[in-house]
């Protein structure tokens, strides 16, 4: 009799610990599941999930950007590099695709990165020598360390000056190379 209570016994035990090992088994899941309601929930409340913002905005991030005018303005005097200023809004097609062919560019963004103080604004700034021809994006100033806005170098374009499109990118590359010799030539 002792043997069949304690078989009893040892049976029951262990259909307990099936249930208990189940029963967390199946938490874990549970636990997940209401995690991807909420997730869901976020996802339809608050949009897709996008990566945090950095200063690059998608122009490149291997680049070093400042924060604003003003301090490109200090760096550019004190470093004596020239500024490259990009006037975009994320909402706009035209600087979307500029965007793109900007960050692809090998070229470009070694040149940035070697020769230029650069800065991207989505708003105006104060200094209206920033809009010589108006405030339309997306638009691209070059300033030397003078802090002398260069009017003379620009796009192809009569009717926007500054403005690039993505197939314009040799002029850009090109015009990058002007305000780099602009700045050898007046040393």
């Amino acid at each position: 009799m002792k043997v069949a209570v304690m078989a009893l016994s040892m049976f029951f035990l262990n259909v307990a610990r099936a249930k208990e090992k189940h029963h967390l088994q199946q938490q874990p899941q549970q636990q997940q599941h209401e995690e991807d309601k909420v997730e869901e929930v976020k996802r339809r409340v608050m949009g897709p999930k996008k990566p945090p913002q950095t200063l690059s905005r998608g122009w490149g991030d291997g680049l070093e950007w400042v924060q604003t005018y003003e301090q490109a303005l200090f760096l550019c005097q004190k470093i004596g590099k020239p500024l490259m200023v990009i006037h975009h809004l994320d909402e706009c097609p035209y600087s979307q695709a500029l965007k793109k062919a900007f960050a692809a560019s090998d070229e470009i963004q070694t040149m940035a990165e070697d020769n230029f103080i650069m800065l991207n604004v989505m708003h105006e700034t104060v200094d209206k020598n920033l809009s010589p021809d108006g405030t339309y994006v997306p638009r691209i100033i070059f300033i030397d360390p003078s802090l002398t806005v260069r009017a003379d170098i620009t796009s192809r374009y009569k009717n926007r000056l500054y403005t690039y499109e993505p197939e314009d990118i040799p002029l850009l590359i090109e015009n990058m190379k002007t305000a780099k010799q602009l700045l050898k030539s007046e040393l």
